[in-house]
């Protein structure tokens, strides 16, 4: 069944310190929700927290490695303990490498791996403990357009996003085996202006850049929340380019094999040289470096959009209903004149 937003007493969003993790964490304050904020930079967490006292709302930072199971499942202890019983818990962390796979060394490729796909496992299994006991709550996996069609460059990514969908269909089918009243819902991104591009490692040869049309993470906020609020949907697409590519795939896998061989390599840098002494995020948090919070957005502002008509659409399927309906009726009215 789907969730009210007066449900939604607590919630926990993975990644908070920045990109779209950040502008999630704006929305849900703004409904005066106490929110739990984990990631891995204190800079990025503590100008996330005084947002969300800003709005009103109780934040609560922790500082966490999703990669270790331990230090989530004491960050829910915590939360529990400190806010209440979690309600909504939103995974969106990660972190990984631009480079060709053959490029990647198997450590970073397992580091990749660890943040990105069992951050999700650990943070859902964290959560389940914690809602299962209580028969409700709800999780949202933060995916991707190439969760269901991997590119050049991002091998571990597209692996680990991959991955988590695999997982979550699982999951899905164990609960409703239980009859059980948790709910688990995916909602998948286009490419999106983030501080990613800034931190991640990359090894190509310029400055990575997100395959446009790109969008800013506000874009990807509206659609989360509205995923949180009617988490009975498999899942939520945003944006016509997400729609494009997972159907496409469906469709003609080998071609878009061609086309991204010729052109993913550069779609995915800008025409400035990569700085080979750029610091990453890999290893070890890079926000707070010289007392920089990277906030929600890249620097890719001048050429994103705020906005996804795909994305409203998909979130309003009845009002989309009724007027492709009130269209079919008047044009039949007009033929009959």
């Amino acid at each position: 069944m789907g969730r009210n937003r007066q449900d939604i007493r607590v919630a926990v969003v993975t990644g908070a310190s920045a990109g779209v993790g950040r502008a999630t964490v704006r929305l849900l304050a703004q409904r005066g929700i106490a929110i739990a904020l984990l990631a891995r930079g204190r800079t990025g967490l503590d100008a996330a927290a005084a947002e969300v006292r800003a709005a009103g709302s109780r934040p609560l930072p922790i500082e966490v490695d999703m990669a270790d199971h331990d230090q989530v499942v004491a960050a829910g202890e915590r939360i529990e303990g400190e806010l209440g019983p979690i309600d909504l818990w939103i995974n969106d962390a990660f972190s990984s490498v631009f480079a060709p796979f053959q490029e990647i060394r198997p450590e970073e490729f397992r580091r990749a791996m660890e943040v990105t796909y069992l951050g999700y496992v650990h943070g859902t299994r964290v959560a389940l403990a914690h809602m299962t006991p209580r028969n409700r709550g709800t999780i949202v996996q933060v995916g991707s357009a190439l969760a269901y069609r991997g590119i050049p460059l991002q091998a571990a990514y597209c692996g680990a996003k991959h991955a988590i969908v695999g997982f979550t269909e699982s999951l899905r089918c164990e609960l409703l085996h239980e009859r059980s009243d948790v709910q688990v819902t995916m909602v998948h991104l286009p490419a999106v202006n983030t501080p990613q591009f800034d931190w991640l490692l990359s090894r190509l040869p310029r400055h990575a850049q997100p395959v446009p049309p790109i969008y800013e993470p506000i874009v990807a906020a509206r659609a989360i929340v509205a995923a949180a609020d009617r988490p009975s949907r498999r899942e939520y697409w945003v944006g016509m380019s997400t729609v494009l590519t997972i159907l496409g795939n469906r469709i003609a896998p080998g071609l878009l094999d061609r086309y991204l061989a010729r052109t993913g390599y550069g779609s995915q840098q800008t025409g400035r040289p990569a700085d080979p002494d750029r610091p990453n995020n890999l290893w070890q948090p890079v926000d707070g470096r010289g007392g920089h919070d990277h906030g929600a957005r890249g620097g890719f502002s001048g050429r994103s959009h705020r906005h996804s008509p795909q994305a409203w659409l998909s979130r309003h399927r009845l009002v989309s209903a009724a007027g492709l309906t009130g269209a079919a009726l008047g044009a039949l009215a007009w033929r009959r004149l």
